[in-house]
């Protein structure tokens, strides 16, 4: 990456100094070092360096008048005025948070497809429609840049492996033709510790049926995996067809003696993912936005009224995702 117009700057007034107190031969090296090093022409900087900072005197009307080199300075109020003004910006921002903080390729044919009812409660200018109509998605997202920073809320990733069995477990990437029927499900677990996982703090067990896209979640009070394990059951209990199969990452909470030998005993076939590579848990992985991130957000959930919280908080939207998945599988 080559230096900025600041760092150039910068660097040729330092050199200036040197150069204009040097031997032709030391000149020669200077100013090949600094075309080399700023991408300047040769012929321009050597201009600059041969009269940087020095004064001069002229007379004009009479009176002596002193002119030194240095460089340009670009007027303040210099340029386009800007097309969109602080006004559209606020309007901008009041739809854009009011519809969830969409981004502008959602954001821009909505508004243009409901301008109509956008008019009034958000009292919007003809001015101001006139841009909402025109701005396009880059726009939008760059007008907002700012607002998105103060938003970005992400959480941490929780996942220690555990090593004692993995040699035991096999390694599943894709399902096979036999295996394309209920009953194998992948399983992740979503952490609540907002923006530090120190302490304990609240997960949600997710299992998904790679087969139907049935979706079960299961609040767990921290990462202890006999919470972990006990959300399994109560999952298996509550499921209309058979638990055939399960496929884990590589967290702790999963890869455990409990865990293997209940599988074992069951007959439930266990497998898991390769370790950094969450495209093999592609199933799960997409619900955990969508059926619980999408409700509950980024914050730190550890107290047992937070976790029963995260009982209900999701429920009905499960119970759509269920059903619609039913339908699909039916039609």
């Amino acid at each position: 990456m080559g230096l900025s117009m600041q760092e150039k700057k910068a660097l040729t007034n330092e050199i200036s100094k040197r150069y204009q107190k040097a031997e032709k031969k030391e000149k020669t090296e200077i100013l090949n070092e600094l075309v080399k090093t700023t991408g300047y022409n040769r012929k321009y900087i050597l201009h600059v360096l041969a009269n940087w900072g020095k004064t001069s005197v002229i007379r004009m009307d009479g009176k002596a008048v002193k002119l030194k080199a240095s460089p340009n300075k670009r007027r303040k109020e210099g340029g386009r005025k800007p097309k969109y003004t602080d006004d559209f910006v606020i309007v901008l921002r009041t739809i854009w948070a009011f519809f969830w903080y969409r981004c502008g390729k959602i954001l821009a044919p909505f508004m243009r497809e409901n301008m109509i009812f956008l008019e009034r409660p958000f009292r919007v200018t003809e001015k101001d429609k006139e841009l909402l109509l025109s701005v396009s998605p880059s726009t939008i997202d760059r007008v907002l840049k700012q607002d998105k920073k103060k938003l970005a809320f992400k959480g941490k990733s929780g996942t220690k492996p555990g090593k004692l069995l993995k040699k035991h477990i096999p390694v599943r990437t894709y399902y096979a033709d036999a295996d394309k029927k209920p009953g194998f499900f992948e399983i992740d677990t979503v952490h609540h510790c907002g923006t530090s996982d120190s302490g304990e703090f609240c997960l949600t067990l997710t299992a998904t049926d790679v087969y139907s896209g049935w979706v079960e979640l299961r609040p767990t009070l921290n990462k202890a995996h006999k919470w972990v394990f006990q959300a399994l059951l109560d999952i298996k209990s509550s499921l209309p067809f058979p638990l055939i199969g399960i496929d884990s990452d590589n967290g702790s909470e999963f890869i455990n003696s409990a865990m293997f030998k209940w599988c074992n005993e069951e007959h439930v076939q266990f497998t898991r993912s390769r370790a950094y590579r969450k495209n093999d848990n592609c199933f799960v992985e997409q619900k955990n936005y969508t059926c619980v991130r999408n409700f509950v957000g980024y914050y730190r959930f550890s107290a047992v009224a937070e976790c029963d919280a995260l009982v209900n908080a999701p429920a009905n939207r499960i119970k759509n995702t269920r059903e619609q998945n039913l339908i699909n599988n039916c039609i």
